[in-house]
C-alpha cells in the first residue's frame, strides 16, 4: 500500500491510489449486457448488507486493523462509541492503520476510518466526517453503491447478468466489490444530502457545527498541493471542497451558530495510566478495662 494521501472515502469521492483501491473497468460486452439484461435487477437492503459485510470482512483481513487497546481505536470509541445506532441503521467502527486520508461506510453499517485521517483532524472534524458517512448509510446511498458494484462484477464474469436476484460471488469478486465500495462516487445530490445529514447530526447532538466547514477547508488545502492535478481529475464530477465548506458556513450562519473554527489538539496516544491510590487500613486497637 503506497503511503500517499487521498481524499476522504465516500465523503470526498474515495479515490484509489493503491492495490486495494483498484478501479474496475467494464468491457464493451459487459456494458451491452448492462444495457440489455439487468434493467430489472433489484437489490434489497438485506442483500446489500450481506454482500457488504462479506466484502468488508475481506478488507479487514487484508489490512492492518487497530486492535481494541490501540490508541486510535480508543480515540474512535471515545468520539463515536455512543453513536452506534440510529433510525434504520446500526454501525460498527474500526480503524485501518494506513497513512491515507480516507474513510468509508458500507450498506451493512461498517464504518472504516484510516489512521491518516485521524492524524490531521480533531475530534469535532472527525464527527463531521463520520457523520457524513452515516448519512450515506441512512440515505441508502451505500446500498445503491453496492448494487452498482455487484452488477459490474456479475457482468464481468457473466454470472447473474440476466437474473433479478443475487447469487454467490467468488473471493476475487468480493475483493473487487470491496474496492468498488471504497471508490464509490455519489451524485452531487447525494453528497449534498450527506453533508446536510452531518450538519444536522452535529447540531442535534450538541457538537460544534463549524467543524464541518473546517474539515472541507483541510481537504481544499490538500488539493492545492502536489496532488492537485490528480485530485482535480478525480473530483471532476463531484462538488468542490471549497464550495462545500462555504455551504457549511452558510448553514451555520443561517442558524446563528457560525464562529470561525479553531482546530483543537489532536491526540492519538493512549491516555496516561492513573496511578492507583494506596489504601491504608487502620489498625484496630482494643482496650481492656481494669476490673
Amino acid at each position: 500500500m503506497k503511503n500517499k494521501f487521498i481524499l476522504l472515502g465516500i465523503l470526498f469521492a474515495s479515490f484509489g491510489v493503491s492495490q486495494m483501491n483498484a478501479q474496475i473497468n467494464l468491457g464493451d460486452k459487459a456494458i451491452g449486457a448492462l444495457q440489455k439484461g439487468v434493467t430489472s435487477f433489484t437489490l434489497t437492503n438485506a442483500d446489500a448488507a450481506k454482500l457488504s459485510k462479506e466484502a468488508v470482512d475481506k478488507l479487514d483481513a487484508e489490512n492492518q486493523v487497530a486492535g481494541p487497546t490501540d490508541p486510535y481505536t480508543l480515540r474512535l470509541n471515545r468520539v463515536f462509541g455512543k453513536h452506534s445506532s440510529g433510525e434504520g441503521y446500526t454501525l460498527n467502527y474500526k480503524v485501518y492503520k494506513l497513512k491515507e486520508v480516507n474513510a468509508f461506510a458500507t450498506a451493512d453499517g461498517s464504518v472504516r476510518v484510516y489512521s491518516g485521517l485521524m492524524d490531521i483532524m480533531d475530534d469535532n472534524e472527525l464527527l463531521a466526517v463520520i457523520g457524513h458517512e452515516i448519512g450515506h448509510v441512512a440515505n441508502n446511498d451505500s446500498r445503491d453503491a453496492m448494487r452498482a458494484a455487484y452488477q459490474k462484477e456479475a457482468l464481468i464474469d457473466g454470472a447473474s447478468s440476466q437474473s433479478a436476484t443475487i447469487s454467490s460471488v467468488t473471493d476475487s469478486q468480493l475483493g473487487k466489490i470491496g474496492s468498488a465500495m471504497i471508490d464509490s462516487k455519489h451524485s452531487r445530490k447525494q453528497e449534498a444530502e450527506a453533508d446536510l445529514f452531518a450538519y444536522n447530526f452535529m447540531k442535534k447532538n450538541g457538537y460544534n457545527v463549524n467543524a464541518e466547514e473546517s474539515a472541507f477547508r483541510i481537504l481544499a488545502k490538500m488539493s492545492e498541493g502536489t496532488e492537485a492535478s490528480f485530485l482535480e481529475r478525480m473530483m471532476s464530477s463531484h462538488p468542490d471542497s471549497k464550495q462545500r465548506a462555504e455551504d457549511a458556513k452558510k448553514r451555520a450562519e443561517k442558524d446563528g451558530l457560525y464562529k470561525a473554527y479553531v482546530q483543537q489538539k489532536i491526540v492519538n496516544t493512549a491516555p496516561a495510566a492513573t496511578p492507583a491510590k494506596k489504601t491504608t487500613t487502620k489498625k484496630k486497637t482494643t482496650t481492656t478495662k481494669k476490673k
